[in-house]
């Protein structure tokens, strides 16, 4: 059996019980880490104004605020996020997205398992056709010591955890009580080495 150099300071420095050297010396098996991606779906109930006001193909546009706090030792982010999509056209009914799924932020650090993301829909805006038509989209939450917005944004109903092409994730939908929009956050869990 032929030892090699390395081999042979790896085995000295073992005798010598310096994990420090021996780690850095031979390596270490990399720890099993995590990263988080957060992708949106925009949707209409099917009794929601925009179909019984617009027809199909209709343009418009919508944009949303997300509050976001991820949290790590490696990866400290607090903020909101304020997606825009400017090209939404109408579906011909009940059943189709307005916004397919788009990734609105993710990690670059990888890092220790640790809870989800905190996220939190508080803003929904648009508007649909034009003239008289037209149909505006202005759905806020509920604040304290604020009378109740006329087209509330109830936030957070969690969703059932699922699995797709992206892998594992967890959802959650938020809605407007008026326009009846459904704005669906997928949160993905990506496995990573630290």
């Amino acid at each position: 059996m032929r030892f090699t150099r390395r081999a042979f300071w790896c085995f000295l420095l073992i005798v010598a019980a310096e994990p420090a050297f021996f780690e850095k010396a031979c390596g270490q098996a990399r720890q099993p880490g995590i990263r988080h991606r957060i992708d949106v779906v925009i949707s209409a109930e099917p009794d929601a104004p925009l179909f019984q006001r617009l027809r199909g193909g209709v343009t418009g546009e919508l944009s949303i605020a997300v509050r976001l706090s991820a949290n790590s030792k490696e990866s400290l982010f607090y903020g909101e996020l304020h997606p825009a999509f400017p090209a939404v056209v109408v579906p011909d009914g009940p059943g189709k997205l307005l916004v397919q799924q788009i990734r609105i932020w993710e990690e670059g650090l990888c890092h220790q398992r640790r809870g989800l993301p905190k996220v939190t829909v508080t803003q929904v805006r648009g508007h649909f056709g034009e003239g008289e038509s037209r149909l505006e989209i202005s759905s806020v939450s509920r604040h304290i010591g604020l009378l109740v917005p006329s087209d509330e944004l109830i936030p957070g109903a969690k969703l059932d955890q699922g699995r797709d092409d992206l892998g594992e994730f967890y959802s959650s939908r938020a809605q407007t009580r008026k326009s009846r929009l459904n704005v669906d956050l997928k949160i993905y869990l990506i496995d990573c080495f630290l």
